[in-house]
């Protein structure tokens, strides 16, 4: 059954709950708000049916097909999908054949969805060029990888990019609960009975996927209606049953978050053979290397961070040279990436300090800044007060200077803290300085 042609109040014996409980209506859509939310030109653009061209970027299972699925069943234009994986160009010349034929005789427009669109070549994405700029087709692209390396600039160019986001585990929570609660596509009529814990654990495993979300809880579903001890799922359960090798996004025989986990902390305990060890795990059983090189960009960031500058450095050229030569050539070059990661300094400075922004921005919202750090464009914002008493640092000595950069409300805050190791010991005696120096020139 294709995801476009669903009948909104019908299921598929067999079908998969992630494919049943894809949201029909943007009302069903978890997160995302920054694009879809309410009054935000994207909403507005399905709602009146004056999508243009796009390409979603985002993780999997953050909701890119299943946007697409929306806007098709709020168009009245013509939708195609055409996937880069099982699909050529000359199935391509076909939809554009039908769509010339349909603009010209109908004046309809057809809205062609490609799905995993960075898996096309220049030559391939070259052939949506004409097509998408003479307005014979609204191209809609869904790409896990970043569109600025995977989509040729003439393309990208022409379209507008819109990032979705890694779910949260308040959404992929509420997707699981919805599902438990729809009799029709969901689990409702079963009647079983899920901790909140386990709720929390799928929401947990599936970080940010809800189609793994769902799968958890189809999988542990099967298990305890089949048990026949009652239809309770529970927290251990679904750890149980994220560890089986049945579970739909295994790879090769290995369970794909435990193999990430344990590679994420040989390199946090400093452990260089742990870590190619894991590495090779993954790897040999076939593991995208881009996925892998992904996390370790992170955790450049999130456990090395300026302790070691030259750590992020070393992981996004990894990435290019996984985009360059690709497997099994580029094997070296995460396992360079990997044994720096195992025997670099550690800070989660970054992580901390950036997690207390974050819950700040939540706690207390759009705060205004400081009228004297604003810009001051125009005659008018010069007159209401913008970037009235900046002071200008190069104009003071040691190109320093003492002024609020916060908002009222969280002035005095510190979220930064380096760690007293590695780099972030030269960062931090340089903060240190410089806080001395701003103090004996107000005691001056």
């Amino acid at each position: 059954m294709d995801l476009f042609d669903q009948d909104p109040g019908g299921t598929v014996e067999g079908t998969p709950l992630a494919d049943r409980m894809r949201p029909r209506y943007l009302s069903e859509f978890e997160g995302q708000d920054s694009i879809v939310g309410p009054g935000r030109p994207l909403r507005v653009a399905i709602e009146e049916d004056a999508v243009s061209s796009m390409v979603f970027w985002g993780p999997p299972g953050s909701g890119k097909t299943t946007l697409a699925g929306i806007i098709a069943g709020s168009t009245d234009a013509e939708f195609a999908r055409f996937s880069a994986v099982t699909a050529g160009v000359p199935e391509l010349r076909k939809i554009i054949a039908a769509a010339k034929d349909r603009r010209k005789f109908n004046s309809m427009r057809t809205i062609l969805f490609v799905d995993e669109i960075h898996r096309f070549n220049k030559a391939q994405q070259d052939a949506f060029l004409p097509h998408v700029e003479d307005g014979t087709i609204i191209l809609i692209g869904a790409t896990t990888e970043n569109p600025s390396f995977e989509v040729i600039s003439p393309l990208l160019s022409r379209v507008r990019v819109y990032v979705l986001k890694r779910l949260e585990p308040e959404h992929l929570e509420n997707i699981v609960r919805r599902a438990l609660a729809d009799n029709e596509r969901g689990l409702g009529g079963m009647a079983l009975e899920v901790d909140d814990d386990a709720v929390e654990a799928m929401a947990a495993i599936a970080d940010g996927d809800a189609r793994i979300a769902l799968n958890l809880l189809e999988l542990s579903s099967r298990m305890v209606i089949n048990a026949g001890d009652g239809p309770r799922i529970t927290a251990e359960l679904v750890v149980k049953v994220a560890q089986e090798k049945t579970v739909l996004y295994d790879k090769a025989g290995e369970e794909h978050f435990n193999l990430i986990s344990a590679l994420h902390k040989s390199l946090r305990d400093s452990d260089p053979d742990g870590g190619l060890y894991w590495l090779g795990r993954m790897l040999q059983s076939g593991e995208d290397p881009l996925y892998i090189v992904r996390r370790l960009i992170r955790f450049a960031s999130e456990d090395v961070g300026n302790a070691d500058p030259q750590a992020l450095t070393l992981c996004v050229a990894a990435m290019q040279a996984c985009h360059f030569v690709g497997m099994p050539e580029c094997d070296l070059a995460l396992a360079q990436a990997v044994t720096y990661l195992a025997a670099a300094p550690k800070s989660n400075s970054l992580e901390a300090g950036y997690g207390e922004v974050k819950r700040d921005v939540r706690k207390y919202g759009a705060l205004p800044v400081p009228l004297h750090i604003r810009n001051a464009p125009t005659r008018l914002m010069k007159e209401l007060g913008y970037g009235r008493g900046y002071r200008y640092a190069h104009d003071f000595k040691d190109h320093i200077v003492a002024q609020q950069h916060l908002p009222d409300e969280l002035v005095g805050k510190r979220y930064y803290r380096p760690a007293d190791r590695g780099f972030e010991r030269r960062i931090s005696e340089r903060l240190e300085r410089r806080r001395r120096e701003l103090a004996d020139r107000e005691d001056d």
